[in-house]
């Protein structure tokens, strides 16, 4: 089905277009890799804040949350929700840590803190991730969308999708990514207000809605035997694939390690937590009206049924239009640019330490293709785990994240940790998690049962994360307290207990004492907490 767009319409994509490839090659200039990669470190708040939520926020989440919102209800926002309190633990505990440490990488500060085996685990396990994750399912997403919107087929959109997001990638480097993303989330944020206003109005408003829906899709508390989203695994599964996304992950973690200092880093992380409330309404939400308007509709359809609905006049659709790109190519744009990080500063520079600072880039921008091709292929194998985008996404989340979790959190908070436990840890839970996704696709694809391990193959993705994590977590206790305790000066500075150990010009420098902005960041904080809390309530 084609969506006849207006000349008007058309106008006000192009010209977006224009601003977005304006912006990229504008910050086309690079002195070193530092300026490339974490541009130049030199990030301020707002900026931060926006790129981490426009990073977060792609067409998956316009598609995949309005199809589980059109399916189940509001109960799929708890994950939005859920991560307005996680990104207060990235900027209040993980951020000084990663700051003062100086790293490039995720993984750089693993072997720091532990071990060059961590690092290698970690770096391989993250690009493994953003190909049958973050690439695959960004491609999917934009794909549908372009599908019903010019009628294009997933190959077509893809290959467009990927040469227009990677040319400004490509030349701003982060700098382009992050204050692209500064305009896109202003985009994004306006395109699906006007959508979610509209689409409310069409069905008579919040009462209108509440009529013509079951109660329980406005119950974001599910029973413990909900197929996708039980309280119990809200509760103890949903926080460890938020730990490990917003708190661990290059993907998100590299905007703040750009940042100018810590006071910057941690204001950015709390405007993000919240602009993170807004998803339940303006992209959940939308699948509720899309379940009224069009009984019967298939939850992943909901969001460009709506696109492409009578719903929005000439101008509008366009600004909504440029609103779905803006979130693809937002996602895009950052996890191009984390992969070719990863790989070039944990894997190439480490093989040829000699490597010129262009050869660096160039290499980074060839592993890229090469990351976005293998997402291509991996595509037609979602639809194996889950009908419902955004249940694939945290599903697959849900079997690799709890090792490095648990690796990450127990780093911070117990110095007896250390690199042969955290290793055993991240090995044996990876084994695990991938056993449980190559088992539920057999399961799902091909009817295949395991027997007596069925139950290992079928439980709800949620509850597996909490029992992996667990699994996880005692490993690195065991094997760390079977073997040597890490010598003090190898963790210096990168426990609570050792933070203060170590301290430098460049540290002092990142930490920038401010008493009234840590006062004004503390109260944010509570605000923050206190908004979510009373939202919950509401929605019991």
């Amino acid at each position: 089905m084609k969506l006849n767009i207006s000349y008007f319409d058309f106008v006000v994509i192009f010209l977006y277009f224009g601003v977005v490839m304006f912006i990229g090659f504008y910050f086309s200039k690079h002195k070193n890799s530092e300026d490339y990669f974490l541009a130049g470190r030199d990030i301020g708040w707002l900026a931060i804040g926006a790129s981490l939520f426009a990073s977060n926020i792609s067409s998956e989440h316009f598609i995949g949350l309005a199809g589980s919102g059109a399916s189940s209800g509001l109960a799929v926002g708890h994950f939005e929700w859920l991560a307005s309190f996680i990104v207060l633990f990235l900027g209040w505990v993980f951020v000084p840590f990663y700051l003062k440490s100086g790293v490039f990488t995720m993984p750089e500060f693993l072997e720091k803190r532990y071990n060059r085996s961590s690092r290698v685990y970690l770096t391989t396990v993250s690009i493994v991730a953003y190909v049958i994750t973050k690439i695959s399912v960004t491609l999917l997403a934009g794909g549908l969308l372009l599908n019903k919107i010019l009628g294009w087929d997933m190959i077509s959109s893809a290959i467009v999708l990927v040469v227009i997001t990677g040319i400004y990638t490509i030349a701003g480097g982060l700098k382009a990514v992050i204050y692209t993303e500064l305009m896109q989330a202003v985009v994004l944020i306006g395109g699906a207000v006007m959508l979610t206003v509209l689409g409310m109005n069409e069905v008579g408003g919040w009462a209108g809605l509440r009529e013509a829906l079951p109660a329980d899709y406005f119950s974001m508390f599910k029973p413990s035997s909900h197929a996708d989203f039980p309280w119990t695994g809200i509760l103890f599964g949903a926080p460890i694939l938020g730990i490990w996304y917003w708190c661990t992950d290059q993907f998100i973690v590299q905007r703040v390690l750009a940042a100018k200092n810590i006071n910057h880093a941690r204001s950015g992380a709390i405007f993000a937590g919240f602009l993170k409330i807004l998803p339940v309404f303006i992209l959940v939400l939308p699948g509720l009206v899309a379940a009224v308007l069009f009984p019967g509709i298939e939850g992943d359809e909901a969001y460009p049924m709506l696109v492409t609905s009578h719903l929005l006049p000439i101008g509008i659709k366009g600004i909504v239009i440029a609103a779905l790109l803006a979130a693809l190519m937002s996602s895009l744009a950052s996890v191009f640019n984390s992969s070719s990080t990863l790989f070039t500063m944990d894997f190439y520079k480490n093989i040829k330490p000699s490597a010129s600072e262009n050869e660096l880039v160039l290499v980074g921008r060839l592993a890229t293709t090469v990351l976005v091709i293998l997402g291509i292929l991996w595509v037609p194998l979602i639809r194996s785990v889950s009908s419902q985008l955004f249940v694939y996404l945290q599903s697959v989340q849900g079997y690799i994240s709890p090792p490095i979790a648990a690796v990450f959190l127990f780093g911070i908070f117990w110095k007896r940790a250390n690199g042969r436990g955290a290793i055993y840890a991240l090995v044996g839970g990876g084994i695990l998690g991938a056993a449980r996704l190559i088992m539920e696709i057999l399961t799902k694809r091909s009817g295949l049962d395991f027997g007596i391990l069925d139950w290992y193959a079928t439980m709800n993705f949620l509850h597996f994360a909490t029992m992996l994590f667990v699994i996880s977590a005692a490993i690195l206790l065991l094997v760390s307290l079977l073997s040597e305790a890490p010598a003090r000066v190898k963790i210096a500075g990168l426990t609570f207990t050792t933070a203060d150990e170590i301290q430098s010009d460049y540290i002092r420098k990142i930490e920038e004492r401010n008493p009234r902005w840590t006062q004004i960041n503390i109260g944010l904080s509570i605000l923050l907490v206190m908004s979510i809390l009373t939202l919950w309530g509401i929605f019991f």
